[in-house]
């Protein structure tokens, strides 16, 4: 037992010095020392030899096995040692060379334009309010003084949702959540998307952007609604820019007017994007109609009030030369791009 102790000795030393990975080492540990493995087989015969060998055999099986022990410890700690050196230098960083700039997103046009708009109205006193986008049809139609036989009232032009309920058509019915909520004073403007069912083409998308004002106190007259649109015309476009009131109809206002603006492009000289007139319609208006505050419940000989409402995807086309609606909704980062750091 003596000579194969030896024997099985210097094998198992020469495969563990000749190892080359961590892995190889403990597939010897378990080769040699395991359950089943070879020199726990020649300790189980220690116990078929005559009672007086049976110590010295066990002895010298032990002193193998820690030899071995040994062996495979310092041959681990030597594999471990080079495998974790290469994976440092693998690994390694030079935080001397310049970092990889992450590429920062910008806002979307119409964003930027109604943050533009939004902070002319509030800088004038206006709070903003937010309505519903699916609503009734007493708040989108009935309380605006809206006919029942009225042609936007049809399915051609409204999305239905059931038989009372609409994808709102424009921000109006905001204005009769406000007053059946608050009280004159009232001075709000009333962003979001509105629904009306229309082909898509460079001018005309089923979902747009608006801005609703409202302002409804004692006292408040056309001149009032023409001065302050044309404050924030001037703003918006420019200290130079003229508007102009065009007899309109709406049937929530009375009387109502349409406004024109002069081309912020050509500054009224007549182009292409205004057809050579010099003038840009921007927005439509006017006093909000009795009948609108006789549905909300204000007496119309002490409380009057006007209202307007903006497209924005227009006042986002106009401002920035685009000709082509789609554009505001197909997500074209080539497109977006162009407006980082547009004001």
């Amino acid at each position: 037992m003596r000579d194969r102790l030896k024997k099985l000795k210097n094998q198992a030393e020469e495969a563990i010095g000749n190892a080359s990975s961590v892995a190889g080492v403990e597939a010897l540990r378990v080769h040699y020392l395991g359950k089943k493995g070879a020199l726990t087989l020649m300790l189980r015969e220690v116990g078929g030899l005559p009672e007086k060998e049976r110590p010295k055999a066990g002895r010298l099986v032990n002193e193998v096995r820690a030899a071995l022990e040994g062996s495979l410890l310092a041959r681990l700690g030597t594999l471990a040692a080079a495998e974790r050196a290469k994976r440092l230098a693998d690994e390694r960083v030079d935080i001397t060379m310049p970092g990889r700039a992450r590429e920062v997103g910008n806002l979307h046009p119409l964003t930027i334009t109604y943050r533009g708009v939004r902070d002319i109205f509030t800088g004038m006193g206006f709070t903003v309010h937010r309505s519903p986008e699916i609503e009734y049809e007493k708040y989108n139609f009935d309380l605006l003084n809206i006919p029942k036989d009225h042609p936007a009232r049809d399915a051609q032009d409204t999305f239905y949702v059931a038989d009372d309920i609409v994808l709102r058509t424009q921000t109006s019915p905001g204005q009769i959540r406000v007053l059946l909520k608050q009280k004159p004073p009232v001075r709000v403007i009333i962003p979001g998307r509105v629904y009306r069912s229309d082909d898509v083409d460079a001018t005309h998308s089923p979902i747009f952007n608006q801005v609703e004002g409202l302002v409804v106190d004692r006292g408040i007259t056309l001149g009032d609604l023409k001065g302050v649109l044309d404050v924030f015309v001037k703003k918006l476009y420019g200290q130079q820019t003229k508007t102009r009131f065009r007899p309109g109809y709406f049937p929530f206002t009375e009387p109502s007017a349409e406004v024109d603006a002069t081309c912020a492009v050509c500054s009224g000289e007549g182009c292409r994007v205004c057809k050579g007139t010099g003038w840009i319609e921007i927005l439509g208006c006017g006093m909000v109609h009795p009948r609108v505050l006789e549905n909300v419940g204000l007496d119309t000989g002490e409380f009057q009030g006007f209202a307007f409402g903006l497209g924005l995807d227009r006042i986002a086309n106009i401002r920035y030369g685009i000709h082509d609606i789609r554009l505001l909704f197909e997500n074209d980062v080539r497109f977006l791009k162009q407006f980082r750091g547009a004001q």
